[in-house]
Order: C-alpha cells, then structure tokens, then sequence
C-alpha cells in the first residue's frame, strides 16, 4: 500500500510539473509569429467593422506582424464562420457579434460545426446598438405607426434585417403580432440601407452605424434602437422599450473568437492586448460611440458568461415563438 501512495504521489507530482511547464511554455512563447486574420461576417463599413479596423491598426503596432481584415458577408454568416472553422489556426480569428452564430440553429436544420466547442470567445469589444428603420417617403414616426401599417396591409411591407440578433428579434417580432411582412434577404446587408432609403424595401433592421449617415441626410428615419440605453450619438431615439415595444430589447454584445483547442492562457494574453489598446486610445471608444457602440471589454471568462447568458434568452424567445434549435 505504502508502495502505491508513493507511486501515486510521484504521479501526481509529475503530472503538475508537466501542466506548470506546459503553461509556462505556452506563456513564454511569443504571438503573433505572423499575419493574424480577423474574419467578418458584414461587409465593409459595418458596425463589426469599423471596430475591427480600429484594433487592427493599433494591434499591428503592438505586436509588429500584420493584422489584416477579412470580410465574408453572406449565408447569415456561416461563411465567415466556415472560413474561420476551417482554418483550424490560432492566427485566425472570427469578429463579430455571439448573435450571428447564436441564432443559426433556429434558421437551419443543421450546422457544419459544433457551436459551443469550434468558437471559443477571447474577448469582448463593444455592444452594438441595433436600430428599427423606415424610409423618410413613407411618413412613418412611430413603432406603434409601422405595426398598424403591417396590419392594415399584410404581405406588402418587405423587411430586412442583419444576420444574427437583428433577423432574429425583427421577424420574431413580426410574427409574434401576427404581422404578414416580406423578408428580403440579402447577401450583404449593407446594400439594405439605400435600398431602404430608395423605398425598395419598406422595413430595415440592423446596427445604428450603418444607417447614419442616411438618417443625418434625412432619406431614413430610425424608428426606435434595441438597446437598453438610447445611443449617445442619436439621443433623440427612443429606445425599443419606451417605444411600448419591450420584446424588442436586446443587448447584442461582440468580439473576437479563437479556434476550439486555444489555450486559455493565450486567449487571456490577447484579451489583455486588446484591452491595453482599448485603454490607451480614446479615440477608440469615441469612434465606437459615434458609430453607435458602446465599447465593453471582458476577459475570456467572463465574454463566455455574457455568450452563454445570450444563447439562454434567444432559447427562451424562441421557445416563445414555437421555433426549435437545429439538434
């Protein structure tokens, strides 16, 4: 017996060693030894990435390798994410709201991947505010104003919505009052605002930043924001919840994601850079807050609890509006 605690202490001993050298090992190594790629699910000028761009730029700095940016807008998202998955690489990375992939197994039959094992979050960058727009032609004020619309001409209206949080929220929404309304969809979403502004489509959902500068040239008129909090740069917005519309709320909160297996020590490194960028630069959160963000850096902890806390209420919704999860 004495011979067998001896062996198992030994065992044990050995075994702590070879975690302690593995993580002092993955600690000392260095990152990036080359190109790290951001992978996007929205095109150029979106919410995501105008963000992405802000850190790239700095990051490339810091760490002296390139940070380039990768646009792959498309099949509500799962062409970015099957580009990031299937690069199976520490040095690319997936830039985007937990929303875009959350929402996948209530639109699909199946996923390519498993959701919560191939996208590990690292961290946080902002919350994106969401907006409910309307082209400025159709004299629409109101949230109350567009669902009497919808009701009094049911099918006529077409609508369109980002993918994720956005399509999610707006056509459940729609569904939930038993709305009939047209969803147009669109392999990039950020030819939906003039589209919305040329009246070719009647009802738009998607990030504030990218409806903007149409509502600042008055062709749109923002109807009302998902955010908890109006935006600070369109103050005159109400939000979803003072509009009398509660179901809207929804916090859309994105980030960066590494691959399954990345080790926790070096998501808690990149995490750390990103945060120490984030903190020297105001200009960074000024430009995210004129953008329609509000920037919310979190560890890869804590960004996992916020994923998790947003996949348990779009199952609740979901569950609310009879739509099952893909298995």
């Amino acid at each position: 017996m004495r011979r067998l605690a001896a062996c198992a202490a030994i065992t044990a001993f050995i075994i702590a060693a070879i975690v302690q050298v593995s993580g002092t090992a993955i600690a000392q190594q260095p990152y990036p030894t080359r190109t790290v790629r951001l992978i996007l699910p929205f095109g150029a000028a979106s919410a995501s990435d105008i963000a992405a761009r802000l850190f790239a730029a700095r990051l490339s700095a810091l760490w002296g390798k390139p940070v380039v940016v990768e646009n792959r807008p498309g099949g509500d998202g799962l062409i970015s994410l099957n580009a990031f998955v299937g690069a199976h690489d520490d040095h690319t990375l997936w830039f985007g709201p937990a929303g875009s992939f959350n929402v996948l197994p209530y639109g699909h039959d199946t996923i390519p991947f498993d959701l919560q094992r191939d996208i590990v979050p690292i961290v946080s960058i902002s919350q994106v505010v969401l907006a409910v727009s309307v082209p400025e032609a159709m004299h629409i004020n109101t949230v109350d104003q567009l669902v009497a619309l919808a009701r009094a001409e049911p099918g006529k209206l077409d609508a369109a919505a980002a993918n994720g949080i956005s399509d999610f929220l707006l056509f459940g929404f729609f569904k939930n009052l038993g709305l009939q309304v047209v969803e147009v969809p669109y392999r990039d979403i950020m030819q939906a605002p003039n589209d919305l502004a040329e009246s070719r489509i009647q009802v738009l959902s998607t990030s504030l930043a990218v409806v903007q500068p149409l509502k600042a040239a008055g062709r749109i008129r923002v109807l009302a924001v998902t955010s908890k909090q109006r935006a600070p740069s369109m103050p005159d917005v109400p939000t979803a919840a003072e509009a009398g519309y509660p179901a809207l709320t929804f916090e859309s909160i994105g980030g960066v994601f590494g691959p399954r297996g990345m080790p926790e020590e070096l998501r808690k490194r990149i995490a750390a850079d990103f945060r120490k960028v984030a903190e020297s630069d105001p200009i960074i959160a000024q430009r995210l807050g004129s953008t329609g963000q509000l920037m919310d850096i979190r560890g890869p902890a804590e960004f996992a609890d916020s994923v998790k806390e947003q996949r348990d209420r779009l199952a609740t919704i979901a569950k609310v509006l009879g739509l099952k999860a893909a298995q």
